[in-house]
C-alpha cells in the first residue's frame, strides 16, 4: 500500500530545504570574496570601510540633509512652493498625462525623499483630482524625484577635474525629469488598460485643476516673523536629521558591497584588510560591456558602472561612491551629469517601491512599477549623457 505525501509533509521539506539553500548561497557568496582577498582581510575591510562610510559619507549627507530641510521649511512656510506650484502647473498635463495637483507630488518629492509623495496621496483633497489610471502612477512621479535637491546639493560639493560642474548638474536635473516622463507615462499606459479611462480615484470628485494650499501670505495671525523663520528652520533640520539616519543602512550595507565589487587590492597589488578594497568584479563586467554601455551613458571609467547600480537600492549609497571616486579623481564633469540624472531618477525604487505600492492596498502593481521605472532611469541616463555631448558642442569644446 503506497504512502501518499500530505501537504504538510512537503511543506515541511521546503522550511528545511531554505536555511540549507540560504547557507549554500551565503558560503559561496562569502567564498567569492575571501579567496582573493583572505578571510581576515575581508572582515577587516567590510568594518573598516563602513566606518569609514559612516564617518566621511553618511554625516556629510546628513549635514546637506539637515541644511536643505531648514530651507523646504522655509520655503513652504513662506509661500514659494506655492508659488513654484501654480508656475508648474500649465506643465503637467502636456508632459505627463497627470493634473495640475501633481506639481505638488513633485516638489514635495524634490524637496524631501519618495515617500513625501504618500502623504498627499492620503488626502481625498488631492486625490479627488486623478482618475485611478493616474493615480498609481503618483509612484513613479514621484519617485523620480526623490531626494532631488540633496543630490544636486551633493554634486555640486564635489571636487571634480576640470569645468561645467554646474552644467553638469542641470543637465543630470533636465535628464532626471526626461526620465520621469519615460516613466511614468510608460506607468499610466499600463494603469489604463487595467482601470479604464474614466474612473476616478475618489467618488466625490472635480474637474482636475490646479490644488494648492492657501498660503495666505501676510494675513497670518500668531507667531513673529523671526519665530517663524527660527520655528520652521528648526522643525525642516529636524526633518533632515530623520532622513539623514534612514539612509545610514542603505550607505553602509549596499555600499560597502558593491566597494568590495568595485574597487582593487592595495596600491603594491596586495590586500592589507584597509577600507576600500576589492576584487574588481564590476570594472571587469563593465569593460567586457563597454561596446554597449560607452554609448549609453559614457562613463569616464569602468567603475562608475558602480553608481547606477547602487541607486537601484539607495541614492545615498551612489551618492557615497561618486565622492570616493571623486577624490580618487576618476570622474569627470560628464560622468556627474549622468549620475546625477540616475541617483534622481531611480533613488533607491527598488527599496521603496514595494512599500509605497502597500501603503497605496494596490502590491499588485509593484512588478508593473518596478519595470517602467527601469526603463525610464535608462532614459535619464542616456539622455544626461547626450545633453551634455551637445552642450559641449554648443560650447564649441565639443
Amino acid at each position: 500500500m503506497m504512502m501518499e505525501h500530505s501537504p504538510e509533509s512537503s511543506q515541511k521539506r521546503k522550511s528545511l530545504l531554505t536555511p540549507f539553500l540560504f547557507l549554500l548561497i551565503l558560503i559561496a557568496g562569502i567564498a567569492l570574496f575571501a579567496v582573493p582577498m583572505g578571510l581576515s582581510n575581508l572582515l577587516r575591510t567590510i568594518m573598516n570601510t563602513a566606518f569609514s562610510l559612516l564617518i566621511d559619507t553618511c554625516f556629510y549627507i546628513m549635514a546637506i540633509a539637515v541644511i536643505m530641510g531648514a530651507l523646504d521649511a522655509l520655503l513652504t512656510e513662506f509661500g514659494v512652493v506655492d508659488l513654484l506650484n501654480r508656475l508648474l502647473n500649465p506643465l503637467m498635463r502636456p508632459l505627463y498625462g497627470m493634473p495640475g495637483a501633481a506639481a505638488l507630488g513633485v516638489i514635495s518629492t524634490y524637496l524631501s525623499d519618495n515617500p513625501a509623495i504618500l502623504s498627499l496621496a492620503e488626502e481625498k483633497g488631492f486625490r479627488k483630482y486623478f482618475k485611478k489610471y493616474q493615480f498609481y502612477a503618483l509612484t513613479n512621479l514621484g519617485t523620480a524625484f526623490g531626494m532631488g535637491i540633496i543630490v544636486s546639493t551633493f554634486m555640486l560639493g564635489l571636487t571634480i577635474e576640470g569645468p561645467h560642474l554646474v552644467s553638469a548638474v542641470l543637465i543630470g536635473n533636465l535628464g532626471a525629469v526626461i526620465g520621469s516622463i519615460v516613466s511614468t507615462r510608460l506607468m499610466i499606459h499600463s494603469m489604463k488598460k487595467i482601470f479604464g479611462p474614466d474612473e476616478y480615484a475618489e467618488d466625490i470628485h472635480v474637474e482636475p485643476e490646479a490644488y494648492f494650499p492657501d498660503a495666505n501670505l501676510g494675513k497670518k495671525k500668531g507667531p513673529s516673523l523671526g519665530m517663524r523663520v527660527l520655528t520652521a528652520a528648526l522643525n525642516g533640520g529636524k526633518s533632515g536629521v530623520e532622513i539623514g539616519l534612514s539612509i545610514i543602512p542603505g550607505v553602509l550595507v549596499v555600499c560597502t558591497l558593491v566597494m568590495l565589487l568595485t574597487k582593487g587590492p592595495s596600491a603594491d597589488g596586495t590586500y592589507t584588510g584597509a577600507a576600500y578594497e576589492g576584487i574588481l568584479l564590476l570594472p571587469r563586467i563593465a569593460e567586457c560591456l563597454k561596446v554597449i554601455l560607452q554609448p549609453l551613458f559614457g562613463f569616464a571609467s569602468p567603475e562608475a558602472i558602480a553608481v547606477p547600480i547602487t541607486a537601484l537600492g539607495s541614492a545615498g549609497a551612489a551618492t557615497g561612491i561618486v565622492r570616493e571616486m571623486a577624490l580618487s579623481g576618476t570622474v569627470d564633469s560628464h560622468d556627474i551629469a549622468v549620475f546625477t540624472a540616475m541617483c534622481m531618477c531611480w533613488s533607491g525604487y527598488l527599496s521603496t517601491h514595494a512599500s509605497m505600492m502597500q501603503t497605496l492596498k494596490r502590491p499588485d502593481l509593484t512588478g508593473k512599477a518596478i519595470i517602467s521605472h527601469t526603463i525610464g532611469g535608462l532614459a535619464a541616463g542616456i539622455a544626461a549623457n547626450w545633453l551634455f555631448r551637445l552642450f559641449l558642442l554648443l560650447t564649441g569644446q565639443g
